[in-house]
């Protein structure tokens, strides 16, 4: 695995990471996103959507379980929270992962089997509005792209 830690100061600050991780997205990735209830994932989240050219507006999936977007790929937002193992392995989550998009995915204990090949972000909190996010790389694919994010001119440290 493969670690890169970011600070950031503010709820913009942590969607400016999501716009730029979006800005990067491919085909059929998958990123977990963890941390507490209210950590920043949907705010990430509107960032990713951004970088993904998503022009409508984004919210969190909490009651819906999948939001669906139309951007230079489709991004499937997913949340699990509401949802015990067994329900989220039997709406048949694992069919958005191979579906041509970024599976966006909040909440993922509750699934028994994850991909091996996915990025983890863990949102935790630093202060009030300040936020540590840790990405971890977890596959040979997230190992190599997460060393060409860390490398590009536009990251931030």
């Amino acid at each position: 695995m493969t670690e890169w830690v970011i600070d950031t100061s503010s709820p913009e600050e942590t969607a400016s990471w999501g716009e730029f991780l979006g800005r990067y997205a491919e085909a059929d990735e998958k990123i977990w996103l963890l941390g507490s209830l209210g950590a920043g994932k949907t705010h990430f989240a509107k960032g990713f959507a951004r970088g993904l050219e998503v022009v409508t507006m984004v919210n969190s999936p909490s009651f819906t379980i999948v939001k669906e977007y139309e951007g230079r790929l489709p991004l499937f937002h997913i949340d699990l929270y509401r949802l015990s193992e067994e329900e989220a392995e039997e709406i048949g989550i694992e069919e958005y992962f191979e579906a041509g998009g970024v599976s966006l995915l909040e909440w993922p204990i509750r699934l028994e089997e994850w991909p091996e090949d996915r990025l983890e972000i863990d949102i935790q909190y630093t202060g009030e509005t300040s936020r540590q996010l840790t990405l971890t790389a977890v596959g040979e694919r997230w190992k190599a792209k997460m060393k060409e994010l860390q490398n590009d001119e536009n990251a931030r440290n």
